[in-house]
């Protein structure tokens, strides 16, 4: 699911600008590095700025830097350690040898033992930590000198080296506090390109160029990350001149084609959108009205209209382009309603007189939710509630805030997206798992199969290639039998750029693209062209 957004909207006319980006209008550079401050525009907007409580998922932040990073391929790349981590035989020890002369933001030296208080707050219970369970298979972490670092796994992870990609936090700065209420998590101390100096919540983060980064002063002066949660707010000011890029929704993008002075990105992902179908109501639960549903809806309509071709349909996961996809999984991407009808008429379900499918007295009807400011999924989810109508099933599409979506995703389906390019322990295990069942956005349908949850163990716990595939086949077999979601469609991320930017590089992208892991993955290396 994406970072809880704002609901806090500000209209600002262009002159506002000025003030967003640090007296510093997006049309004239600053002074400093590079000459310039950046502004971009994003829909969702962190909880934390600090990477024990989940900032900058997977390692993009802006501010931090991991052990490891992700090039332009997403493949791994040396960062805080000199090298790739070195893998034990038995897949059980990784060790990873540190840069030296890497300091801080404040000027202090960062060392192992920074690596090891951060891996170790987030395993500390005491710490609300969502990134805890994705470290289960860490058994210790140790500094044998200050430039090595040792972990030691309870069994062999294969994806272990991806987890290095956390954000290091400095040990000096939290050692002692209650990072949950650290004042960190607002004013936080990294090692990456940009240091931070202010966040005012639901509306701007603004960063300065770290002149002394590891890997090289930042080409431009800084960045304003502008947290605007309404897309077509957003892409109102992005017509208005205020940012030099920003993410819209496919069809909002496209009205930038052929602009003058813009150009559009479309940006290949593996960011799935879906319908969540939860065990707790007693309609959703019913397997003949999954069966139906995925059968009925129209994900090539979808991804035509709703996208404007930015897409593709989606049956599962696991992306299309991941070696470890399924093919026998996919379905039809056109409305198949006659299976839909076959699939109802054989469970009971018998037409009421308003057409409505009724069995011992209920009604085949619910309630699917969505974020109200997102304009995409508002979209979908009334496509969804056409095409369920067609075969005699009610829907009642509801545009909430996130506070009021999320007591209720125990009973009423919502619209939700996910999605890694990564791996596919990833995101699955939790989503997916008994043992998250209920726990927020972690598997909150409380799907349960002891056949998926064997698979997932078994993907994650082997490092042979093979073992790994037959899992990851048996998990996204055994989803489509059981269909807790009803998977709609891929996404292309759609970004607007200002044209005379240089170093835009996009990237494979994951569903979590906000501060960092998006178009502006690489910002410390554009530049604007004058």
């Amino acid at each position: 699911m994406r970072t809880r957004v704002s609901e806090r909207v500000t209209a600002v006319a262009v002159a506002g600008v000025l003030a967003l980006a640090g007296c510093s209008s997006p049309a004239t550079p600053a002074t400093g590095a590079g000459g310039g401050t950046l502004v971009v525009a994003t829909a969702g907007e962190p909880d934390a700025l600090n990477p024990v409580l989940n900032y900058g998922v997977d390692g993009a932040s802006l501010i931090f830097d991991g052990l490891v990073a992700r090039d332009a391929r997403n493949e791994l790349v040396p960062a805080l350690a000199r090298e790739l981590p070195t893998v034990s035989v038995d897949g059980r020890t990784v060790t990873a040898r540190l840069r030296e002369g890497v300091l801080f933001h404040d000027g202090t030296p960062f060392t192992a033992q920074d690596v090891v208080f951060t891996y170790q707050a987030v395993l500390d219970p005491k710490v609300d930590s969502t990134l805890r369970s994705d470290l289960d298979m860490l058994a210790s972490v140790a500094a044998p000198d200050p430039s090595t670092v040792v972990f030691t796994l309870r069994y062999a992870y294969a994806p272990f080296p991806q987890r290095l990609a956390l954000g290091i936090v400095p040990a000096k700065a939290l050692t002692g506090q209650d990072i949950n209420k650290a004042e960190f998590n607002r004013r936080p101390v990294g090692t990456g390109p940009y240091r931070v100096t202010s966040w005012t919540p639901g509306d701007r983060l603004v960063l300065a160029a770290n002149e002394k980064y590891w890997g090289g002063r930042p080409a431009n002066s800084g960045v304003v990350v502008a947290f605007v949660a309404d897309d077509n707010v957003r892409a109102q000011r992005m017509r208005a001149g205020e940012f030099d890029a920003a993410e819209l929704a496919p069809k909002l993008a496209t009205g930038f084609d052929g602009l003058a002075g813009y150009r559009v990105q479309r940006v290949p992902t593996a960011d799935y959108r879906g319908v969540m179908l939860p065990a707790g109501n007693p309609v959703t639960a019913d397997l003949a009205v999954r069966r139906a549903l995925n059968a009925a809806v129209d994900r090539a309509a979808m991804v035509t209209g709703l996208l404007g071709g930015a897409g593709e349909p989606a049956f599962g996961p696991v992306p299309p382009t991941s070696e470890f996809a399924e093919p026998s999984i996919v379905g039809r991407p056109a409305a198949d309603p006659a299976a839909a009808t076959a699939a109802l008429d054989a469970a009971g379900w018998r037409p009421g007189p308003d057409g409505i499918r009724v069995r011992d007295g209920r009604q085949a009807a619910f309630s699917l939710m969505y974020p109200a400011t997102d304009s995409l999924r508002k979209e979908l989810a009334l496509a969804v509630t056409a095409d369920a109508k067609k075969v005699g099933i009610k829907i009642t599409p509801e545009g909430l805030t996130w506070d009021a979506i999320t007591p209720r995703m125990k009973s009423d389906a919502l619209v939700m997206g996910y999605g890694t390019p990564y791996d596919p322990d990833f995101v699955s295990y939790k989503l997916f798992g008994s043992a998250f069942a209920g726990q927020g956005f972690f598997n909150p349908g409380s799907y349960r199969s002891p056949v998926v949850d064997k698979a997932l163990q078994d993907g994650r716990a082997n490092a042979d290639p093979a073992t790994r595939r037959a899992a990851y086949a048996t998990f996204q077999k055994q989803l489509a039998t059981d269909l807790p979601w009803i998977f709609l469609t891929y996404l292309q991320h759609t970004y607007v750029v200002k044209d005379g930017l240089a170093g835009v590089t996009p990237r494979v992208e994951p569903h979590e693209h906000d501060v960092a892991n998006s178009l502006w993955w690489n910002i410390h290396t554009w530049t604007r062209k004058s």
